[in-house]
């Protein structure tokens, strides 16, 4: 008896549950949005470093305090993302915007190789990390570079059951000081 009305106390006090639902990252999904979109990105694969101890953590009994948005120096050193591939020198300091949607934030680990689409904004180039992925994917295997380049080259970027062209079948590209812009 006293077993059963713990328990029908606990299933009045327990509260709902929340989490957070994503769609699987993807490449050539993140690929098609910074080529869609208004502001130039660099794609760029390199190993990234940060202080670690500056990503947001989020206090479970204060979930209201967690920043939307933490900026972060970071640097990433590697190569990006030319017609013939991953190979114009890339060494620079980039801003890591690590973002929290509620009491759920980016992870990012440092001193790791990442593929990053660099937005271009007149402070410098900022790397978007969200709790969905974001810009960035840590450690990139060989067919998610290849994709990209791929894509990057106007060939056939797979999205799903779909195909990615941009409207003349090539990405929209400008060469600028980090390589070539989408």
């Amino acid at each position: 008896m006293i077993r059963a009305a713990l328990i029908g106390a606990l299933c009045l006090t327990a509260g709902p549950g929340l989490a957070l639902s994503c769609m699987a990252p993807d490449v050539a999904k993140t690929y098609a949005r910074a080529a869609e979109a208004d502001e130039s990105y660099v794609v760029v694969r390199g190993r990234l470093t940060f202080d670690a101890t500056q990503l947001p953590k989020t206090d479970w009994q204060n979930q209201q305090a967690t920043p939307p948005h933490t900026p972060i120096a970071a640097r990433i050193t590697g190569q990006a993302l030319s017609l013939t591939g991953f190979d114009l020198p890339f060494e620079r300091d980039i801003t890591l915007d690590v973002q929290c949607f509620g009491p759920w934030c980016a992870g990012a680990a440092t001193e790791t190789d990442y593929l990053g689409f660099l937005e271009q904004r007149e402070t410098g180039y900022v790397l978007v990390l969200d709790p969905c992925g974001g810009m960035g994917f840590a450690n990139p295997t060989p067919e998610m570079l290849d994709r990209v380049k791929t894509c990057f080259q106007g060939g056939p970027c797979v999205l799903g059951d779909t195909h990615y062209y941009s409207d003349t079948g090539r990405p929209k590209m400008k060469p600028n000081i980090g390589g070539w812009a989408l």
